[in-house]
């Protein structure tokens, strides 16, 4: 606080030699600070701007990964890089605000030391006089300086025996502490009276402030009314509350401070208008979505009386009160089962090996295969609880289909390092391409789909000097179950040759995808054709922007020949389809590998999750799937899609051999795979028995 003092004491020195008078030193200060601190402003006010403007953008991200906050925290602070926006900006201003404050304060306690410039040995001795005086009063008062000029200014006689004071006292009584009828040495919570106008003074000076930045000022207008109008009353009543405890200069500068921020505020939006750089339609737009997402969420917020947190509860502690497990899966949701399936109806069959399930999803149909056999214990485990669950994880051998083990929240065990975690890919495309950088660099074992992905994980251990790890040639068990699938609806379901054709529109789920970017445009082209055309959203389109899907609906209601697909139980519309369009989703790895039908990518920005994936030279299977399987079209081109869908249709013969080639190049154990990746674990299982037996004997 005293460099505080000696910092801004010559300015109000000045600023009072200027006025004589020490309310107009205080605004005069007040302005001056102002006007120093108005670079400051220019570049805050840019600043607020920029992060508004991507506001709409940063919302997309928490829309897209609700729930995933590893995600949203690694996108933001890549998207804040691209346009070098520092978030702590905005607390500069409140930093400043504090130390000035706190330097006011410190020159309006001590005018005597700042402002008069009365050497400390006279100022000790009429403190010493003052506290004689007056009864009361704290030998440590902040005050006591205000104390003794009230009563030198009074008159009080003992102040001039004090030696070589007489021309210190007769600046102290010419110091005039008056400002608009008010003394500016009064303190509220000591006087009351008339000075109870000095804290609603401050307070409504603030109130003030926050109705003009809630309406203008770049940051608070982007706010939600719950956060605007929140700061509005911690304001108003942080300044009614300091407005009471301290002198009322302090006040008069609080007051000051909060007119000029007003002028301020306006004239640098006149200056550099926020409305010419934000789009507050899309601001508002993405704003609502979140809110849905967010209300949906706390909806869903378990208590401790909630059925499902007991439940959690209990099959956690469940978990480890289990010794000796041997296999453990984890499964994200229900619909991840179908990766394992192959592999955990092979175990059931042929082993009594049991199999610890987790699940993240309270309805996994895993619940119900338990009832039926001993040999499944299933686990019901959310995120928050899973966590703490994977950190204390004991058993031999942990199946996943998540990436990035150990990379954000889910970690390998603190309590057993010898775990052996196996990943499983959920697709046959490219893991380099599709996931971080390096996803998969902490599991030990990677069951790979293809000859591609068991060269990207040899290519990437190469390139960045990581350990080996085992590669275990397995296959991919879903289009096993996809080729089954597939024959059976076939023998059941013949088309004749003139038999309507059936289109299936299958988009992903990323920025600038077919629904958000063309699909009206798609379909203008498709109709009056003959075909019959499927839209099946992705389920995020579904679960995120329900009322664009229900006007889709509406909209073709009457077209007996445009379907909007949102019931994904029904799988027949896939084996059904006699061609695809997608831009750059999974689907139409797995669609041409199991009907050996073309597909139509339209040429959206690139789904790239990994910017170094070229460095492997391995070329990403997705790459080859868009070049050989099919035809690419720009959306600028969209209107010629019904050619290119006629000619594909014409063609689809020759793509039928071409894609039966490039299937058995490129997927491993075709018709075996759930055998062999079974296979693996069992003899991983007993390795791992027989090693711990071994270390027993020892």
């Amino acid at each position: 606080m005293n460099l505080l003092g000696m910092l801004f004491g010559p300015i109000m020195r000045f600023c009072y030699g200027l006025s004589r008078n020490y309310g107009m030193a205080i605004v005069l200060f007040t302005i001056i600070t102002k006007i120093l601190l108005m670079p400051l402003s220019v570049w805050l006010q840019k600043n607020s701007i920029k992060m508004v403007k991507m506001q709409p953008e940063v919302n997309r991200i928490h829309i897209e990964h609700f729930g995933d906050s590893d995600t949203i925290s690694d996108l933001e602070q890549k998207l804040y890089k691209k346009n070098k926006y520092n978030a702590f900006a905005s607390l500069i201003p409140l930093a400043i605000q504090i130390v000035l404050l706190m330097g006011v304060v410190e020159v309006i306690y001590h005018p005597m030391n700042y402002i008069l410039d009365v050497p400390q040995p006279i100022i000790e001795k009429f403190n010493e006089i003052t506290l004689d005086r007056v009864e009361g009063i704290d030998p440590e008062s902040s005050s006591l300086q205000l104390y003794s000029i009230q009563e030198i200014q009074n008159g009080a006689e003992e102040y001039r025996a004090v030696p070589d004071s007489a021309g210190e006292i007769e600046k102290i009584e010419a110091m005039s502490m008056k400002f608009l009828g008010f003394d500016l040495s009064w303190t509220t919570s000591l006087m009351w009276g008339k000075t109870i106008w000095v804290p609603l003074l401050a307070g409504l000076s603030s109130l003030l402030l926050s109705v003009c930045q809630n309406a203008a000022n770049v940051l608070q207008v982007a706010q939600t009314k719950w956060n605007r109008y929140g700061m509005l009353v911690l304001s108003v009543g942080l300044s009614l509350y300091l407005g009471m405890f301290v002198p009322a200069g302090v006040a008069l500068y609080w007051v000051a401070s909060n007119l000029i921020a007003i002028a301020t505020l306006y004239g640098l939006n006149w200056a550099i208008n926020p409305k010419k750089y934000v789009d507050y339609a899309a601001l508002n737009e993405t704003r609502a979505q979140l809110a849905v997402l967010e209300a949906n969420a706390k909806k869903k917020k378990r208590k401790h009386n909630d059925p499902l947190y007991i439940r959690e509860k209990e099959d956690y502690e469940r978990f480890f009160s289990i010794g000796n497990k041997h296999l453990v899966f984890y499964s994200e949701s229900n619909g991840f089962y179908k990766y394992y399936a192959g592999i955990i109806e092979y175990l059931l069959k042929n082993t009594n090996i049991p199999i610890h399930y987790i699940t993240s999803d309270a309805n996994d149909h895993i619940f119900e295969m338990a009832k039926e056999t001993d040999q499944i214990q299933a686990y019901f485990i959310e995120e928050n609880k899973l966590i703490t669950l994977m950190m204390k994880m004991d058993a031999d051998i942990v199946v996943m289909t998540m990436p990035d083990l150990e990379n954000f929240h889910i970690k390998r065990s603190y309590v057993r390092k010898d775990i052996e975690y196996i990943y499983i890919s959920h697709g046959m495309g490219s893991n380099t391409m599709l996931m971080r950088k390096g996803s998969m660099d902490h599991y030990d074992t990677v069951m790979v789909t293809g000859i591609i992905q068991r060269l990207e994980v040899e290519q990437t251990e190469e390139v960045y000097g990581l350990p080996k790890k085992k590669v275990v040639d397995v296959g991919y068990p879903l289009l096993d179950d996809m080729l089954k699938n597939y024959e059976a609806y076939r023998s059941t379901h013949q088309k004749s040759a003139d038999e309507q054709k059936m289109v299936l529109i299958a988009p992903s789920w990323q920025k600038d995808n077919i629904v958000d970017s063309c699909l009206d445009d798609l379909l203008d082209s498709l109709k009056g054709h003959g075909y019959k055309v499927v839209v099946r959203p992705h389920p995020q389109h579904v679960r995120h922007m329900p009322e664009k899907m229900e006007a889709l609906k509406e909209r073709f209601k009457d077209d007996p020949n445009v379907v909007i697909q949102t019931d994904f139980s029904d799988t027949n519309t896939v084996l059904e389809a006699d061609m695809l369009i997608t831009d750059w989703s999974d689907i139409a790895t797995e669609y041409v590998f199991t009907t050996l039908r073309p597909v139509l990518y339209i040429n959206t920005p690139m789904k790239i999750m990994n910017p170094e994936y070229t460095k492997i030279k391995a070329e990403p299977l997705n790459l080859i799937m868009r070049r050989e399987t099919g035809k690419d079209l720009d959306p600028a081109n969209i209107k010629e899609a019904h050619s290119v869908v006629q000619y594909l249709l014409d063609h689809s013969d020759e793509y039928q051999q071409k894609n039966y080639e490039l299937r058995e190049a490129n997927v491993y154990n075709i018709g075996t795979a759930g055998k062999i990746g079974a296979e693996y674990l069992i003899q991983d299982v007993f390795a791992h028995v027989k090693e711990a037996e071994e270390h027993e004997k020892k």
